[in-house]
């Protein structure tokens, strides 16, 4: 089953099934490991995430349960979040490298690429609990999976296009309210909200989109575009804390001054398109697109 809830189905069954298929899929990559650990990790951290915006989407319909797993996932997830941080720097370096405005510059973010990917081997050897972290997160998606067959999300069909247009609201306001957070003090952890509630509406067109396929896949390609570019903003800010913290890592300064510069330079670029793009994405009033979404669920399923 791919992700995605069914109109034609009932509601129970299909958050049942994707939640599960989700969890599963997260064991899976954590076991298996067939790109190795790291990548693992990276999988089973995008099918929690993907479970997370599924509970969001339904949570009136089991606000304790939603509230409890939510926390149990999401402190999962954090314990997993070290190793792939210094793959983002490593991931973010190769774009600043990609984008260089000169030859010494290249060169100077290639030494920076080797050193960062240094620094990520050094603290993979130093990680002696992720084998034990990934371990405990098998576990915890096998107790998630437990506690998921113990709740019931069966509603009537307009009491379940009330549900998803309650939701949509919500999350529709949350990135408004971010958005205007970040126009008008442009704080990190601004946009990290951002990203977070851009992530959510990003899911919820990917869970919803048999409704209205065309549009739906349409704006949901571009919140997915947005979520990468903050993404990347915020992997240089990142980028750009380490090079603060830990400037021993740098054999030469003006290596280190390029490093900076280039980060400067691009953060602005990214932030540019990050709200430009969220401008369009959230441009309807989140009135009428939730009302726009209940209409579509219930026609959808006549």
């Amino acid at each position: 089953m791919s992700y995605r809830i069914r109109p034609d189905k009932a509601l129970d069954d299909e958050v049942h099934a994707v939640a599960a298929q989700q969890l599963g899929k997260a064991m899976a990559a954590l076991i298996d490991r067939p790109e190795g650990l790291h990548e693992a990790v990276h999988a089973a951290r995008k099918n929690i995430k993907r479970v997370r915006a599924l509970y969001r989407l339904v949570a009136r319909r089991a606000p304790e349960f939603q509230r409890r797993e939510n926390d149990r996932l999401r402190e999962m997830a954090r314990t997993l979040s070290g190793m792939r941080d210094a793959t983002a720097l490593i991931e973010v370096s190769h774009y600043l490298q990609e984008t260089a405005t000169s030859q010494d510059e290249a060169e100077s973010l290639a030494r920076m690429t080797g050193m960062l990917t240094s620094r990520r081997d050094r603290l993979a050897e130093e990680e002696t609990e992720l084998e034990a972290k990934a371990n405990a997160a098998v576990a915890t998606c096998g107790d998630a999976l437990a506690a998921l067959n113990d709740v019931s999300f069966e509603c009537g069909r307009r009491a379940t296009a009330r549900l998803f247009g309650g939701s949509w609201l919500k999350t529709c306001r949350k990135a408004a309210q971010a958005l205007s957070h970040c126009r008008a003090e442009g704080h990190a952890d601004q946009f990290h909200d951002l990203r977070k509630r851009s992530q959510d509406y990003w899911m919820h067109h990917a869970l919803l989109r048999d409704i209205w396929p065309a549009a739906m896949h349409a704006k949901q390609v571009e919140a997915k575009a947005l979520v990468d570019v903050l993404g990347r903003y915020l992997d240089l800010s990142m980028l750009s804390e380490v090079a603060d913290r830990e400037p021993h890592l740098f054999d030469d300064a003006q290596d280190r001054a390029r490093l900076i510069e280039a980060i400067i330079s691009r953060q602005q670029t990214a932030r540019t398109d990050a709200l430009e793009r969220a401008e369009w994405v959230f441009a309807d009033d989140p009135d009428k697109e939730a009302h726009t979404i209940k209409r579509l669920w219930l026609e959808a399923g006549d």
